[in-house]
């Protein structure tokens, strides 16, 4: 039996990010794309991302860049809102709500993520921040007004 998935599914890793991560299977939506690449984050495999962004956005050394950024940072939790079609049938959205620890600092990330589908797989793309008011639920799945939590 396999411990939970870090992707906070609820299913086991070995039924549900690890296939992608050990490249024994391709994420058939945006959603298990953005799943396994939070994994990746939490599992520290820079490999893995670089290979899952868009080859158009990918930078030169994006690989050790990560690298960096895994040292002092350590992800919680994940929580998807949405998920979205996009204006053709190969884009999506997947907007999410993430908390982690940096430099053991509390931090959340609440983004709307862009992906598209090349030969058969899914990529990301980019990202935007969506606006969320003061007396709106928490992105967090806290049920609470978002002043009230992460606000």
């Amino acid at each position: 039996m396999s411990e939970k998935c870090p992707c906070c599914s609820g299913k086991q890793y070995s039924l549900c990010c690890e296939p992608y991560l050990s490249g024994a299977a391709v994420p058939a939506s945006a959603e298990a794309l953005m799943r396994s690449r939070y994994t990746a984050y939490v599992n520290q495999n820079a490999a893995y991302l670089v290979s899952t962004w868009h080859p158009d956005k990918r930078l030169p050394d994006m690989a050790g860049l990560l690298s960096e950024s895994f040292h002092d940072t350590q992800w919680l939790s994940l929580t998807v809102t949405r998920c979205n079609h996009g204006s053709h049938e190969n884009e999506s959205f997947v907007t999410f709500f993430a908390r982690y620890l940096e430099k053991a600092k509390p931090t959340s990330l609440h983004e709307c993520s862009r992906f598209l589908r090349e030969d058969q797989r899914w990529y990301y793309v980019d990202g935007t921040s969506p606006q969320v008011g003061r007396n709106d639920r928490c992105p967090c799945g806290s049920e609470k007004k978002y002043k009230k939590c992460c606000g």
